[in-house]
């Protein structure tokens, strides 16, 4: 059984730009309910089918199964809009790897970063140009963005 354990943040300044690559990604949902998904996505030249159950703290079971980059563009046809897009960085940060996603289109403007732990409790050291901690906010979860984009959110959210 896979059980993803992540922390969110929100992104501040630019210090964290020079230290990664950026990969594109698009990712669609073909089901969202209840807090579990099903999700198809393009990571550079790389399909994957992820299916997430119900989020309890910081903690999901996760699947994900990579598939035929042909199989992921067809799927992400079949998906409601806006499709998520972002250029994904992979940053070394105290032996953990952070994400940083920078989006595009309908949730240009924000910025998170996500780090998978071990444990809940592990401890983190953060890298200074994280800001506030975005983990327990169900808006900043992908397929929320989804539906809500974050453009369409009233200022000062």
């Amino acid at each position: 059984m896979a059980i993803e354990i992540e922390r969110k943040f929100l992104v501040q300044g630019d210090g964290w730009r020079q230290l990664g690559t950026g990969v594109p990604y698009r990712q669609g949902y073909i089901m969202s309910s209840q807090g579990k998904t099903v999700r198809v996505r393009r990571a550079g030249d790389r399909g994957y089918l992820t299916i997430k159950g119900g989020t309890q703290g910081i903690s999901r079971h996760e699947f994900e199964y990579e598939i035929p980059l042909s199989d992921a563009e067809e799927l992400l046809e079949m998906c409601d809009r806006p499709l998520i897009e972002k250029t994904r960085y992979k940053i070394l940060h105290h032996e953990l790897v952070w994400e940083v996603d920078e989006f595009w289109g309908d949730n240009e403007g924000l910025i998170i970063a996500e780090v998978e732990l071990t444990d809940p409790d592990q401890p983190l050291q953060l890298p200074n140009w994280v800001d506030r901690e975005v983990s327990y906010d169900p808006r900043y979860f992908n397929a929320a963005l989804a539906r809500q984009p974050y453009r369409s959110w009233p200022a000062g959210t």
